[in-house]
């Protein structure tokens, strides 16, 4: 998901006062010419949190059966979940689905109703990411059918997400007077600023639908490491006489 944040600086001014934050918006008119600079820079750092995601699948020849089968089936692996220290706070439900199912006869060439599935998945936030794969192991043998993720992040990013905006602050401005001096002019001015937040790391989608008893006894997970990244988009004005362009 992209959040945007926008602000124009006013020439010549480096701080605002308070009051004004409701004065009518300055529209810059800059005399010389503009270059609008997209720069994208981002930070590695070891992620501290981990999403996974556990479902349970059931059938029955009614709705209300399958549904009282999933919800038992979906009360062990919950239980199993918090009796690993996993906060409920950490405890979401994703989806719950019944759907009725067909097979399709050759013979009589049309679909044949067989009953009702069921499924319920849930995502679990894990604080510490040396336990993912015991709790992989742990939701399998509590009855979950299918499983997905993981998906690792920081919980707090302020820190790299700062590294990460100064260092695409300065490429840009480096490029902005790299032009400028090309171009026969002395520097450049901010004009604007925008900025992009970019989204987090997808996560590893493991199967689903399949029985995990066969390769649930070891499940080794290496966490690597996550980027916290920042697309800014600056600006210029080109400052200064011009001259005959470098080069």
């Amino acid at each position: 998901m992209m959040k945007t944040l926008a602000f124009a600086l006013p020439a010549g001014a480096l701080a605002l006062p308070v009051a004004a934050a409701a004065a009518p918006q300055v529209t810059l008119q800059p005399t010389g010419p503009v270059v609008e600079l997209s720069v994208y820079e981002s930070v590695d750092v070891a992620p501290d949190t981990v999403t996974i995601g556990a479902g349970v699948t059931t059938s029955a020849a009614t709705a209300s059966e399958a549904l009282r089968l999933n919800a038992a089936a979906m009360q062990s692996v919950i239980a199993r979940i918090k009796a690993l220290g996993i906060a409920p706070k950490d405890i979401q439900t994703t989806g719950i689905n019944l759907n009725p199912q067909y097979d399709y006869d050759q013979a009589s060439q049309r679909q044949v109703f067989r009953g009702y599935q069921a499924s319920n998945r849930v995502s679990v936030i894990l604080r510490k990411i040396e336990d993912t794969g015991k709790v992989l192991d742990a939701l399998v043998a509590a009855g979950a059918t299918d499983l997905s993720g993981p998906s690792f992040s920081i919980a707090d990013d302020t820190v790299a997400t700062g590294q990460a905006r100064a260092r695409a602050v300065a490429r840009a401005d480096a490029q902005a007077r790299a032009y400028a001096a090309m171009l026969g002019y002395q520097g450049a001015r901010v004009l604007a600023i925008s900025e992009g937040l970019a989204a987090g790391p997808r996560p590893y989608e493991m199967a689903k639908g399949r029985n995990f008893e066969a390769q649930a006894a070891a499940a080794p997970v290496e966490p690597g490491m996550v980027a916290a990244g920042v697309s800014v988009t600056v600006t210029y004005e080109l400052t200064g006489t011009a001259g005959n362009p470098a080069g």
